[in-house]
């Protein structure tokens, strides 16, 4: 669609259609080879110019004509879009001020305010997490005589926000150092160049509105929307990625957080990448898909081992392009999930939405051969869901075990047909500018928004499907994580983070209000679980207006059982407004945490986050200077507020 609405809309600068550069290099190519096939018996002569390079000499002078044609184009492009498309700052609530953007920090920063003691056994590494953190101070809308469009709360450049643990050489004193850093892709430079909101927001809005802003963007940047890399951090053979699933994985040196550039498996991937790519037990490979908006929706692949080879690619062929974010691994398959939130560009020309949760339409999860294609592929069919995230899934004599986080409506779900001016975001769904409480009770609606703890097993042997709520209904469970070494392997222990749901209402984005422990191989006794057969689990709740994101489960060194090991998380008082970062003992999972770090600065809300052991603890100190740092500046964080002049919007400001 985009690539022909390009075509429609190129600039011909003559009546006549003058041959092209392209055209002109394959003549020049071909009278060269034909003129030294015949320069034996005919010399060119010294004083007598060849006509081929009369030609070879004006090319040049072509090639600058062409630039600034090009230039030219591009210019009267850009100045159409400017005077057609307004860009405004979308309206921030007070409970929605830690989703605001920081500034990256000039250099790394000491952790010098620690409550409590770093075990010592815990290992020496990073903890990175993702999340969005917009340029030029916010998210943004677009108004024209078209309609309006606006960004979602998903969207967002990704910035890396990151911890490095050092010790001594003897063990004893610890140094924590921390410092973040935009991940700049592509469309993150173009923009910085700018230096101004330039991608027209093309998820969110009224349906020609997006179709136009499908095609400008495609048209001034080739490209349909920016490149985000603002979800997830993962690690593969020994190297770094940031991701989101709009795009290729950026790869990231973890130490300075630089960005290396993308990471297409030498060439061999062309297309989106989850976000959620999960390590095979046993081989060390990657599987990994990738969704789109036009045929092929959905191809998964294999990636070697050493990350140099794209061993296995295959087309599942699904008649309709399904908003993936997560796949799970056992030992021998891959598990696909194909569910009702669709992504459909025919649906958005016709004047609905682009994206739909559509829950009259069927549901199912996908086991496939790890080398496996679309015939070998068995579906099972479920009750219709939205699942974002995986926990886990294993085998079990004929079954396939399959956990995640299940809710009955989207989070992401359509503005369409609501009046932008009058409504925003709430919840994923659009509701009056009205004043909200902070807490105020939720509907029947917006629990259906809310994921609960979920178990599907799939028998191969006679294709049977039973499913059921493993945790009860007492708080909603997301953003779930295990110990890393039981990855696609029968686990007894998991951990997720828990939604506010007041908070998450009255603020219209998830908050995250504590953490969760579950015990798979143990039955719920106490008073107040909702139904018998649910499984034990503990709840760490935060104090106050207090909530995390980014959570991870680090292993402890030495560690026997699977549950040795802590939760580390970044925390944000908003009280206070105060960051931090617990260290929480998943063996005393419900008492203090061990260890609390006061940030020097504000880290905003976001999504993913990793720890990650380094093998040689020796690069830590010299990489990020901590031996200097004994005798830095420790500046105490102030906060001022910069006008941005090109939004009018606020930025937060480290000095």
């Amino acid at each position: 669609m985009a690539f022909t609405s390009k075509m429609a809309f190129q600039v011909n600068c003559s009546a006549e259609r003058q041959p092209s550069l392209l055209e002109n290099i394959d003549r020049f190519k071909t009278r060269f080879c034909s003129s030294k096939q015949g320069s034996h018996s005919k010399p060119i002569s010294s004083t007598r110019q060849h006509p081929l390079l009369k030609e070879l000499q004006q090319l040049p002078a072509q090639l600058e004509v062409s630039k600034n044609i090009k230039n030219a184009s591009a210019k009267l492009l850009d100045a159409f879009v400017d005077s057609t498309f307004k860009f405004s700052d979308q309206r921030v609530l007070p409970s929605q001020s830690n989703f605001l953007p920081v500034d990256e920090l000039i250099e790394p920063l000491v952790i010098t305010s620690i409550e409590g003691k770093i075990p010592d056994d815990f290992p020496e590494g990073v903890f990175i997490r993702n999340g969005p953190n917009p340029l030029f101070g916010g998210l943004k809308s677009t108004t024209s005589i078209f309609g309006k469009t606006g960004h979602i709360w998903i969207e967002g450049e990704g910035m890396l926000h990151a911890l490095y643990f050092d010790k001594d050489n003897d063990g004893g004193r610890r140094t924590v150092v921390y410092k973040n850093k935009h991940v700049e892709t592509e469309t993150f430079k173009v923009e910085k160049r700018r230096n101004k909101p330039s991608f027209l927001p093309a998820i969110d809005g009224s349906p020609p509105a997006i179709l136009l802003a499908y095609m400008f963007n495609m048209l001034r940047f080739e490209k349909v929307n920016k490149d985000l890399s603002n979800t997830n951090v993962f690690e593969h053979s020994g190297k770094f990625y940031s991701i989101s699933e709009n795009h290729l994985p950026q790869e990231i040196d973890i130490f300075s957080l630089q960005t290396l550039g993308d990471w297409d498996i030498n060439g061999a991937w062309h297309r989106p990448f989850t976000a959620h790519p999960k390590t095979a037990p046993g081989t060390g490979e990657l599987v990994v898909f990738g969704v789109d908006a036009i045929k092929p929706y959905l191809e998964v692949g294999v990636v070697s081992a050493d990350g140099k080879r794209l061993v296995h690619k295959a087309d599942l062929k699904l008649d309709r392009c399904t908003l993936l974010h997560d796949i799970g691994v056992t030992e021998r398959y891959n598990v696909i999930f194909d569910l009702p939130l669709t992504i459909d560009i025919l649906r958005l020309i016709k004047g609905g939405p682009l994206l739909k949760y559509e829950k009259e339409k069927y549901a199912r999860i996908g086991v496939m051969p790890r080398y496996g294609d679309a015939e070998s592929t068995r579906w099972f069919e479920v009750e219709p869901n939205c699942t974002f995230h995986i926990l886990n899934c294993f085998e079990e004599g004929d079954e396939v075990v399959v956990w995640g986080c299940r809710s009955l409506d989207s989070i992401i779900s359509e503005s369409y047909g609501m009046d932008l001016d009058k409504s925003e975001w709430i919840s994923g769904r659009l509701r009056s500018k009205e004043p909200v409480q902070q807490y105020t009770t939720f509907s029947s609606n917006d629990e259906l928004l809310f994921s609960r703890f979920y178990e599907w097993r799939l028998n191969m042997k006679t294709g049977e499907v039973k499913e059921r709520n493993l945790a009860g209904t007492k708080f909603s469970l997301e953003f779930p994580m295990i110990n890393p070494s039981f990855n696609g392997l029968k686990n007894n222990f998991g951990y997720t983070q828990i939604v506010h749901e007041p908070a998450s209402i009255s603020s219209g984005m998830p908050k995250f209000g504590g953490l969760a422990k579950l015990f798979f191989d143990e039955t719920a006794s106490k008073e107040g679980e909702h139904s018998e057969g649910h499984i034990k689990v503990e709840y760490h709740e935060f104090e106050g207006n207090t909530f995390c994101t980014g959570s991870a489960f680090v292993p402890k060194e030495g560690g026997l059982e699977e549950d040795d090991g802590w939760i580390i998380t970044f925390v944000h008082d908003e009280d206070v407004n105060t960051s931090k970062v617990y260290i929480i003992d998943t063996k005393n999972f419900t008492g203090e945490p061990v260890a609390k770090f006061t940030m020097p600065c504000r880290v905003p809300y976001g999504f993913h986050g990793a720890f990650i052991p380094i093998p040689n603890p020796q690069l830590i100190g010299p990489i990020i200077h901590v031996k200097d740092y004994a005798n830095c500046r420790i500046k105490k964080k102030k906060f001022t507020r910069k006008q941005n002049h090109n939004s009018g919007s606020k930025t937060e400001k480290n000095t």
